[in-house]
Protein backbone atom coordinates (compact mmCIF):
# COMPACT_ATOMS: atom_id res chain seq x y z
CA UNK A 1 0.00 0.00 0.00
CA UNK A 2 0.64 3.34 -0.66
CA UNK A 3 1.16 5.12 2.78
CA UNK A 4 1.97 9.12 1.34
CA UNK A 5 -1.27 9.05 0.03
CA UNK A 6 -4.62 8.51 1.80
CA UNK A 7 -8.21 7.95 1.18
CA UNK A 8 -10.14 8.95 3.78
CA UNK A 9 -13.84 7.94 4.66
CA UNK A 10 -16.39 9.66 6.37
CA UNK A 11 -18.36 7.80 8.98
CA UNK A 12 -20.65 10.09 9.77
CA UNK A 13 -21.50 10.42 5.85
CA UNK A 14 -22.18 6.90 5.47
CA UNK A 15 -24.45 6.81 8.24
CA UNK A 16 -26.20 10.03 6.99
CA UNK A 17 -26.93 8.64 3.49
CA UNK A 18 -28.14 4.96 4.85
CA UNK A 19 -30.40 7.10 7.08
CA UNK A 20 -31.64 9.49 3.54
CA UNK A 21 -32.26 6.07 1.66
CA UNK A 22 -34.00 4.75 4.69
CA UNK A 23 -36.34 7.88 4.96
CA UNK A 24 -37.22 7.74 1.38
CA UNK A 25 -37.54 4.02 0.27
CA UNK A 26 -39.70 2.78 3.47
CA UNK A 27 -38.89 0.12 5.99
CA UNK A 28 -40.43 -2.52 3.46
CA UNK A 29 -37.51 -2.03 0.72
CA UNK A 30 -34.37 -4.01 1.07
CA UNK A 31 -31.63 -1.84 -0.04
CA UNK A 32 -28.94 -4.08 -1.85
CA UNK A 33 -25.48 -1.58 -1.54
CA UNK A 34 -23.65 -2.10 -4.89
CA UNK A 35 -19.92 -2.48 -4.47
CA UNK A 36 -19.29 -3.38 -7.24
CA UNK A 37 -15.13 -1.85 -9.02
CA UNK A 38 -13.76 -1.75 -4.99
CA UNK A 39 -16.86 0.31 -3.98
CA UNK A 40 -16.70 2.50 -6.04
CA UNK A 41 -13.43 2.97 -5.39
CA UNK A 42 -14.06 3.49 -1.82
CA UNK A 43 -12.45 0.20 -0.88
CA UNK A 44 -14.52 -3.09 -0.19
CA UNK A 45 -12.85 -4.07 2.74
CA UNK A 46 -13.27 -0.43 4.22
CA UNK A 47 -16.85 0.21 3.37
CA UNK A 48 -18.38 -3.09 4.12
CA UNK A 49 -18.10 -3.20 7.93
CA UNK A 50 -19.10 0.46 8.20
CA UNK A 51 -22.04 -0.19 6.04
CA UNK A 52 -23.37 -3.16 7.87
CA UNK A 53 -22.74 -1.52 11.08
CA UNK A 54 -25.84 0.79 9.74
CA UNK A 55 -27.97 -1.50 8.78
CA UNK A 56 -27.26 -2.62 5.27
CA UNK A 57 -27.69 -6.68 4.97
CA UNK A 58 -27.50 -7.18 0.74
CA UNK A 59 -24.53 -6.40 -1.34
CA UNK A 60 -24.17 -6.61 -4.92
CA UNK A 61 -20.95 -7.23 -6.82
CA UNK A 62 -20.49 -8.10 -10.36
CA UNK A 63 -17.04 -10.33 -10.30
CA UNK A 64 -17.20 -13.44 -7.99
CA UNK A 65 -13.66 -12.53 -6.98
CA UNK A 66 -15.47 -8.70 -5.24
CA UNK A 67 -18.25 -11.50 -3.92
CA UNK A 68 -15.41 -13.21 -1.80
CA UNK A 69 -13.97 -9.93 -0.59
CA UNK A 70 -17.33 -9.01 0.57
CA UNK A 71 -17.28 -12.64 2.11
CA UNK A 72 -14.54 -11.96 4.10
CA UNK A 73 -15.15 -8.45 5.54
CA UNK A 74 -18.35 -9.14 6.83
CA UNK A 75 -18.33 -9.00 10.53
CA UNK A 76 -21.65 -10.99 10.12
CA UNK A 77 -23.28 -13.13 7.75
CA UNK A 78 -25.00 -11.45 5.30
CA UNK A 79 -26.55 -11.79 1.69
CA UNK A 80 -24.20 -11.65 -1.11
CA UNK A 81 -25.25 -11.36 -4.87
CA UNK A 82 -23.08 -11.70 -7.84
CA UNK A 83 -24.82 -10.16 -10.96
CA UNK A 84 -21.82 -10.60 -13.47
CA UNK A 85 -18.96 -12.58 -14.39
CA UNK A 86 -18.50 -16.37 -13.04
CA UNK A 87 -16.94 -19.46 -14.60
CA UNK A 88 -17.67 -23.41 -13.52
CA UNK A 89 -15.91 -23.83 -10.10
CA UNK A 90 -17.19 -19.99 -9.03
CA UNK A 91 -20.87 -21.65 -9.40
CA UNK A 92 -20.37 -24.31 -7.29
CA UNK A 93 -17.95 -22.58 -4.39
CA UNK A 94 -21.10 -19.83 -4.18
CA UNK A 95 -23.60 -22.68 -3.88
CA UNK A 96 -21.45 -23.67 -1.06
CA UNK A 97 -21.31 -20.32 0.35
CA UNK A 98 -24.73 -19.57 0.33
CA UNK A 99 -24.10 -16.61 -2.64
CA UNK A 100 -26.45 -15.69 -4.34
CA UNK A 101 -25.97 -14.97 -8.51
CA UNK A 102 -27.98 -13.47 -11.28
CA UNK A 103 -28.80 -16.29 -14.06
CA UNK A 104 -29.26 -14.59 -17.36
CA UNK A 105 -28.68 -17.64 -19.94
CA UNK A 106 -29.79 -21.43 -19.92
CA UNK A 107 -25.97 -22.66 -19.32
CA UNK A 108 -26.00 -20.65 -16.18
CA UNK A 109 -29.04 -22.45 -14.84
CA UNK A 110 -27.85 -25.96 -15.95
CA UNK A 111 -24.64 -25.48 -14.28
CA UNK A 112 -26.61 -24.28 -10.47
CA UNK A 113 -28.76 -27.68 -11.07
CA UNK A 114 -25.60 -29.43 -11.49
CA UNK A 115 -23.88 -28.07 -8.78
CA UNK A 116 -26.66 -28.21 -6.70
CA UNK A 117 -27.54 -31.72 -7.01
CA UNK A 118 -24.01 -32.57 -6.81
CA UNK A 119 -23.84 -30.79 -3.30
CA UNK A 120 -27.00 -31.98 -1.81
CA UNK A 121 -27.70 -28.00 -2.05
CA UNK A 122 -29.86 -25.32 -3.25
CA UNK A 123 -28.67 -22.63 -5.41
CA UNK A 124 -29.89 -19.02 -4.48
CA UNK A 125 -30.53 -17.62 -8.31
CA UNK A 126 -31.84 -14.37 -9.65
CA UNK A 127 -33.76 -14.63 -13.15
CA UNK A 128 -32.54 -11.97 -14.52
CA UNK A 129 -34.53 -11.44 -17.98
CA UNK A 130 -34.42 -9.07 -21.18
CA UNK A 131 -36.90 -5.96 -21.05
CA UNK A 132 -35.09 -3.70 -23.58
CA UNK A 133 -31.76 -3.26 -22.10
CA UNK A 134 -30.11 -5.41 -24.67
CA UNK A 135 -27.16 -6.31 -22.83
CA UNK A 136 -27.49 -9.52 -20.75
CA UNK A 137 -31.28 -11.29 -19.71
CA UNK A 138 -33.50 -14.15 -21.18
CA UNK A 139 -35.78 -13.35 -23.55
CA UNK A 140 -39.50 -14.72 -23.68
CA UNK A 141 -38.85 -18.04 -25.20
CA UNK A 142 -35.60 -18.16 -22.76
CA UNK A 143 -37.90 -17.29 -19.57
CA UNK A 144 -39.58 -20.19 -20.56
CA UNK A 145 -37.29 -22.93 -20.94
CA UNK A 146 -35.36 -21.73 -17.80
CA UNK A 147 -39.23 -21.70 -15.49
CA UNK A 148 -39.60 -25.40 -16.79
CA UNK A 149 -35.98 -26.16 -15.55
CA UNK A 150 -36.53 -24.63 -11.95
CA UNK A 151 -40.07 -26.79 -11.98
CA UNK A 152 -37.97 -29.88 -12.72
CA UNK A 153 -35.46 -29.13 -10.09
CA UNK A 154 -36.99 -27.06 -7.71
CA UNK A 155 -35.31 -28.95 -4.45
CA UNK A 156 -32.05 -27.85 -6.05
CA UNK A 157 -33.09 -24.60 -6.73
CA UNK A 158 -34.29 -21.01 -4.42
CA UNK A 159 -35.81 -18.51 -6.69
CA UNK A 160 -34.49 -16.06 -4.69
CA UNK A 161 -35.29 -12.88 -7.36
CA UNK A 162 -36.80 -11.66 -10.43
CA UNK A 163 -34.84 -9.06 -12.03
CA UNK A 164 -33.85 -6.56 -15.19
CA UNK A 165 -31.86 -3.15 -15.70
CA UNK A 166 -33.16 -0.56 -16.84
CA UNK A 167 -31.81 1.23 -19.14
CA UNK A 168 -31.35 4.71 -18.27
CA UNK A 169 -33.76 5.96 -15.43
CA UNK A 170 -31.03 9.02 -14.38
CA UNK A 171 -32.47 11.15 -17.85
CA UNK A 172 -35.65 11.80 -19.03
CA UNK A 173 -35.07 11.57 -22.61
CA UNK A 174 -35.19 7.76 -22.00
CA UNK A 175 -38.46 7.99 -20.33
CA UNK A 176 -40.79 6.21 -22.85
CA UNK A 177 -38.23 3.46 -22.86
CA UNK A 178 -38.09 2.72 -19.53
CA UNK A 179 -42.08 2.68 -19.21
CA UNK A 180 -41.33 0.20 -22.12
CA UNK A 181 -39.21 -1.94 -19.92
CA UNK A 182 -41.53 -1.90 -16.76
CA UNK A 183 -44.62 -2.91 -18.80
CA UNK A 184 -42.28 -6.14 -20.40
CA UNK A 185 -41.30 -6.90 -16.88
CA UNK A 186 -44.54 -7.24 -15.58
CA UNK A 187 -45.37 -9.40 -18.65
CA UNK A 188 -42.78 -11.85 -18.19
CA UNK A 189 -43.53 -11.78 -13.78
CA UNK A 190 -47.00 -12.53 -14.85
CA UNK A 191 -46.14 -15.46 -16.85
CA UNK A 192 -43.53 -16.79 -13.73
CA UNK A 193 -46.31 -16.12 -11.27
CA UNK A 194 -48.88 -18.65 -13.32
CA UNK A 195 -46.27 -21.25 -13.01
CA UNK A 196 -46.60 -20.50 -9.28
CA UNK A 197 -42.87 -19.36 -9.25
CA UNK A 198 -43.02 -16.55 -6.76
CA UNK A 199 -39.47 -15.08 -6.12
CA UNK A 200 -38.61 -13.61 -2.57
CA UNK A 201 -36.99 -10.31 -4.19
CA UNK A 202 -38.78 -8.47 -7.36
CA UNK A 203 -35.70 -5.83 -8.00
CA UNK A 204 -35.31 -3.34 -11.35
CA UNK A 205 -34.20 -0.45 -9.66
CA UNK A 206 -30.65 1.58 -9.23
CA UNK A 207 -30.02 4.23 -7.56
CA UNK A 208 -31.84 6.59 -10.27
CA UNK A 209 -34.96 4.91 -10.64
CA UNK A 210 -35.41 4.41 -7.24
CA UNK A 211 -35.76 8.30 -6.84
CA UNK A 212 -37.49 8.99 -9.88
CA UNK A 213 -39.41 6.06 -10.42
CA UNK A 214 -41.34 5.17 -6.91
CA UNK A 215 -42.73 2.36 -8.98
CA UNK A 216 -39.88 0.79 -9.15
CA UNK A 217 -38.48 0.19 -5.86
CA UNK A 218 -40.40 -3.23 -5.41
CA UNK A 219 -39.03 -5.59 -2.81
CA UNK A 220 -35.49 -4.47 -3.20
CA UNK A 221 -33.13 -1.74 -4.88
CA UNK A 222 -29.75 -1.75 -5.88
CA UNK A 223 -28.26 1.19 -4.54
CA UNK A 224 -24.57 2.15 -5.85
CA UNK A 225 -23.91 5.95 -6.44
CA UNK A 226 -26.14 7.48 -3.80
CA UNK A 227 -24.68 5.76 -1.46
CA UNK A 228 -21.76 7.01 -1.51
CA UNK A 229 -23.27 10.91 -1.48
CA UNK A 230 -23.92 11.20 -4.97
CA UNK A 231 -26.65 11.45 -7.28
CA UNK A 232 -27.26 9.50 -10.77
CA UNK A 233 -27.11 12.43 -13.00
CA UNK A 234 -27.85 16.62 -12.50
CA UNK A 235 -31.53 15.44 -14.03
CA UNK A 236 -31.72 12.88 -10.97
CA UNK A 237 -30.88 15.83 -8.18
CA UNK A 238 -32.90 18.78 -9.91
CA UNK A 239 -36.15 16.33 -9.66
CA UNK A 240 -35.52 15.33 -6.20
CA UNK A 241 -34.82 18.95 -4.63
CA UNK A 242 -37.52 20.46 -6.20
CA UNK A 243 -39.80 18.86 -4.37
CA UNK A 244 -38.73 19.77 -1.32
CA UNK A 245 -38.98 23.08 0.70
CA UNK A 246 -35.37 23.07 2.54
CA UNK A 247 -33.43 23.10 -1.14
CA UNK A 248 -30.58 21.61 0.58
CA UNK A 249 -28.69 18.30 -0.45
CA UNK A 250 -29.32 15.39 1.89
CA UNK A 251 -26.38 13.34 0.90
CA UNK A 252 -22.70 13.98 1.86
CA UNK A 253 -19.66 12.60 0.28
CA UNK A 254 -17.79 9.94 2.13
CA UNK A 255 -14.60 10.26 0.16
CA UNK A 256 -11.51 12.73 0.69
CA UNK A 257 -8.13 12.09 -0.68
CA UNK A 258 -5.31 13.55 0.50
CA UNK A 259 -1.07 13.50 -0.35
CA UNK A 260 2.11 15.65 0.71
CA UNK A 261 4.56 17.78 -1.13
CA UNK A 262 7.20 15.84 -1.72
CA UNK A 263 9.94 18.56 -2.92
CA UNK A 264 9.62 22.53 -3.52
CA UNK A 265 11.83 23.65 -6.40
CA UNK A 266 11.91 27.51 -7.69
CA UNK A 267 11.80 27.45 -11.62
CA UNK A 268 13.05 30.58 -13.90
CA UNK A 269 11.23 32.68 -15.92
CA UNK A 270 11.33 31.05 -19.70
CA UNK A 271 11.71 27.78 -18.77
CA UNK A 272 9.63 24.39 -19.46
CA UNK A 273 8.01 22.16 -16.84
CA UNK A 274 8.05 18.57 -17.13
CA UNK A 275 7.86 16.24 -19.95
CA UNK A 276 7.63 18.00 -23.18
CA UNK A 277 6.73 21.65 -24.43
CA UNK A 278 3.22 22.09 -22.55
CA UNK A 279 4.13 24.39 -19.86
CA UNK A 280 6.21 27.01 -20.29
CA UNK A 281 7.06 29.53 -16.98
CA UNK A 282 6.08 33.36 -17.76
CA UNK A 283 7.90 34.28 -15.01
CA UNK A 284 9.89 33.05 -11.84
CA UNK A 285 7.56 30.60 -9.86
CA UNK A 286 8.09 28.23 -6.95
CA UNK A 287 6.59 24.94 -7.54
CA UNK A 288 5.31 21.57 -5.50
CA UNK A 289 5.95 18.13 -6.74
CA UNK A 290 3.27 15.87 -5.37
CA UNK A 291 3.70 12.09 -5.24
CA UNK A 292 0.49 11.45 -7.30
CA UNK A 293 0.02 10.75 -11.09
CA UNK A 294 -2.14 8.73 -13.39
CA UNK A 295 -1.71 5.22 -11.96
CA UNK A 296 -3.12 6.05 -8.93
CA UNK A 297 -6.48 7.64 -11.09
CA UNK A 298 -5.42 11.30 -11.40
CA UNK A 299 -5.86 11.40 -15.08
CA UNK A 300 -3.53 12.63 -17.71
CA UNK A 301 -6.78 14.60 -18.99
CA UNK A 302 -6.39 17.33 -15.84
CA UNK A 303 -2.39 18.14 -17.43
CA UNK A 304 -2.58 21.65 -17.01
CA UNK A 305 -6.11 21.77 -15.83
CA UNK A 306 -6.23 20.44 -12.02
CA UNK A 307 -6.66 21.61 -9.28
CA UNK A 308 -5.48 21.19 -5.54
CA UNK A 309 -5.60 22.54 -2.26
CA UNK A 310 -2.11 23.29 -0.24
CA UNK A 311 -2.05 25.79 3.04
CA UNK A 312 -5.85 26.46 2.92
CA UNK A 313 -5.04 27.99 -0.79
CA UNK A 314 -6.11 26.32 -4.36
CA UNK A 315 -2.92 25.82 -6.51
CA UNK A 316 -3.14 24.85 -10.20
CA UNK A 317 -1.43 21.40 -11.98
CA UNK A 318 0.87 22.80 -14.63
CA UNK A 319 2.79 20.66 -16.77
CA UNK A 320 1.72 16.70 -17.97
CA UNK A 321 0.68 14.89 -15.34
CA UNK A 322 3.46 12.31 -14.61
CA UNK A 323 2.41 7.84 -14.03
CA UNK A 324 3.35 8.84 -10.42
CA UNK A 325 3.39 12.95 -9.95
CA UNK A 326 2.33 16.01 -10.70
CA UNK A 327 3.76 19.86 -10.46
CA UNK A 328 1.60 22.27 -9.16
CA UNK A 329 2.35 26.15 -8.93
CA UNK A 330 2.69 27.16 -5.66
CA UNK A 331 4.05 31.02 -6.32
CA UNK A 332 0.83 32.59 -4.64
CA UNK A 333 1.78 30.72 -1.57
CA UNK A 334 3.62 32.57 1.77
CA UNK A 335 5.47 29.37 2.34
CA UNK A 336 4.66 25.89 1.46
CA UNK A 337 7.05 23.03 2.71
CA UNK A 338 7.71 19.17 2.10
CA UNK A 339 5.39 17.03 3.57
CA UNK A 340 2.87 19.79 3.92
CA UNK A 341 -0.71 18.15 3.30
CA UNK A 342 -2.14 18.13 -0.07
CA UNK A 343 -5.50 17.70 -0.44
CA UNK A 344 -6.71 16.23 -4.04
CA UNK A 345 -10.41 16.03 -2.94
CA UNK A 346 -12.37 17.18 -0.13
CA UNK A 347 -12.13 20.59 1.93
CA UNK A 348 -9.54 22.67 3.36
CA UNK A 349 -10.22 25.51 4.66
CA UNK A 350 -12.47 27.77 3.34
CA UNK A 351 -11.57 25.90 -0.25
CA UNK A 352 -13.07 22.67 -1.09
CA UNK A 353 -12.63 20.27 -4.30
CA UNK A 354 -15.42 17.93 -5.58
CA UNK A 355 -15.30 15.00 -7.77
CA UNK A 356 -17.84 16.90 -9.72
CA UNK A 357 -14.49 19.08 -10.46
CA UNK A 358 -12.52 17.01 -12.16
CA UNK A 359 -16.00 15.88 -14.03
CA UNK A 360 -16.07 19.79 -15.24
CA UNK A 361 -12.44 19.41 -16.49
CA UNK A 362 -11.71 16.01 -17.98
CA UNK A 363 -15.28 14.98 -19.03
CA UNK A 364 -15.37 11.67 -17.46
CA UNK A 365 -18.31 10.67 -15.25
CA UNK A 366 -18.43 10.54 -11.40
CA UNK A 367 -18.40 6.79 -11.48
CA UNK A 368 -15.15 6.77 -13.79
CA UNK A 369 -13.47 9.20 -11.15
CA UNK A 370 -14.27 6.96 -8.62
CA UNK A 371 -13.72 3.63 -9.95
CA UNK A 372 -10.17 4.82 -11.38
CA UNK A 373 -8.90 5.65 -8.08
CA UNK A 374 -6.05 3.03 -7.16
CA UNK A 375 -6.82 -0.13 -4.86
CA UNK A 376 -3.15 0.68 -3.78
CA UNK A 377 -3.93 3.86 -2.03
CA UNK A 378 -4.44 3.42 1.78
CA UNK A 379 -7.98 3.89 2.87
CA UNK A 380 -9.12 4.71 6.44
CA UNK A 381 -12.38 5.32 8.33
CA UNK A 382 -12.62 8.73 9.61
CA UNK A 383 -14.69 8.93 12.77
Amino acid sequence: MIDNTIISLSEKSIQNNISFLRSKLGDQVKISAVVKANAYGHGIEQIVPVFQKYGIEHYSVFYYSEAIRVYNSLPKPASIMVMGWLNEKDIKDAIEKNIEFFVFNIERLESAVKFATELGLKAKIHLEIETGMNRSGLNGPELNAAIAIIKENIEHLELTGFCTHLAGAESVSNHFRIQNQLQKYQEMATELEANDLKPKYKHVANSAASIVYPETRMDMVRVGIMLYGFWSSTEVFVQYINSQDDMVDPLKRILGWQSQVMAVKEIKRGEFIGYGISYLAQSNIKTALVPVGYSFGYSRSLSNKGRVIIRGHQCSVIGVVNMNMIIIDVTHLKTVEVGDKVVLIGKQGKSEIKVSAFSEISDELNYEILAHLSESITRKIIK
